[in-house]
């Protein structure tokens, strides 16, 4: 495949998704919300994309209320779809979930109630999963152990550099109440990650999508599957949670950057395209007549003939191309 632009293709992919909140025996969340359904539809959406990441990373509230049975049916929605595409799935610790059901459930170990922080590899790419959670509470914090065992591990660079993955992003806030339910203690974070080789970070907690910077590291926070909060609801709700704006975030990891795109989930009618069949046309031209044909205002090649043609040599049907 020729490369169109001037960047090569990202050496990792990865899916950042975030905010399942399965519930037992397939119950929708306050009584609306089918999180099953929304969850299955965003996976159906990437699987449909033919990307193909090498894992599918999921920041944590995974199971509304822990309960065993949520955690079974969250494997059997993920997992199925994670062997068809290849994808390792990576869990993290939110604040709904709890140790002992996270450690025995989904990674099939002894219950316990110590701190579910993991190490994965991706190549010579280094994923940390790092468990905020405080037992009892919704707001984070991480502990003195938990912040020698993260200074430990990064003591030792990764070939291709980090990626910390953890529930309550260490950023400000847009819907202020939820600044009650922040990570605590963010400063001592701080001092552990600074200067490593931490790449990117990537939370969950917010149930809207958010970007910034912690000690000089970019921070993407994904929004939730299940439902999102409104960060410009009206002036009279405190809080407002709606059953829209669901997304995924793709992760491309490039040799000198990352790269975040959000994915909106739904069912939306396509305006304009073209089918894939057009790269064939594409990457027939050489570079100066790629400029030419497809940025020139005055350019008159028509993609829609090009598609028309490959279809028709393949014997199949041409999609119609907005001209």
């Amino acid at each position: 495949m020729i490369q169109l632009g001037q960047y090569p293709a990202p050496v990792h992919t990865l899916v950042h998704l975030s905010d399942t909140h399965f519930l037992g025996g397939s119950r929708p969340l306050y009584g609306a919300v089918n999180v099953e359904r929304n969850l299955e539809r965003a996976l159906a959406h990437l699987e449909r994309s033919g990307i193909r990441p090498e894992a599918l990373l999921f920041t944590g509230d995974l199971a509304d209320l822990a309960e065993p049975d949520a955690y079974g049916r969250l494997r059997e929605v993920v997992e199925p779809v994670a062997e068809r595409i290849g994808a390792q799935v990576i869990w993290v610790m939110g604040n709904h979930d709890e140790r002992a059901a996270f450690a025995s459930l989904l990674h099939g170990e002894p219950e316990t109630d110590a701190p579910q922080d993991r190490v994965y590899r991706l190549g010579g790419l280094r994923v940390i999963s790092l468990d905020s959670t405080v037992p009892g509470y919704h707001h984070g914090e991480l502990s003195d152990g938990q912040l020698q065992w993260l200074r430990d591990e990064l003591a030792t660079p990764a070939p291709e550099g980090t990626i910390l993955a953890l529930h309550h992003p260490p950023i400000p806030v847009a819907v202020e109440i939820m600044a009650a339910l922040e990570l605590e203690g963010q400063d001592r974070l701080a001092a552990v990650v600074e200067g490593s080789d931490i790449r990117a970070i990537l939370g969950g907690h917010l149930h809207h999508a958010s970007h910034s910077l912690f000690a000089g590291i970019p921070v993407s926070v994904a929004a939730a599957t299940c439902y999102t909060l409104d960060a410009a609801a009206s002036a009279d709700r405190l809080l407002s949670g709606v059953d829209g704006g669901q997304s995924f975030t793709l992760v491309h990891v490039y040799a000198d950057r990352v790269v975040h795109t959000i994915v909106p989930v739904g069912e939306y009618a396509e305006i304009a395209g073209w089918p894939a069949a057009a790269r064939a046309a594409v990457e027939a031209l050489d570079p100066a007549e790629r400029r030419e044909q497809l940025s020139s205002k005055r350019s008159t090649f028509s993609m829609a003939d090009a598609a028309r043609a490959d279809a028709a040599q393949a014997g199949a049907p041409a999609a119609p191309i907005p001209e």
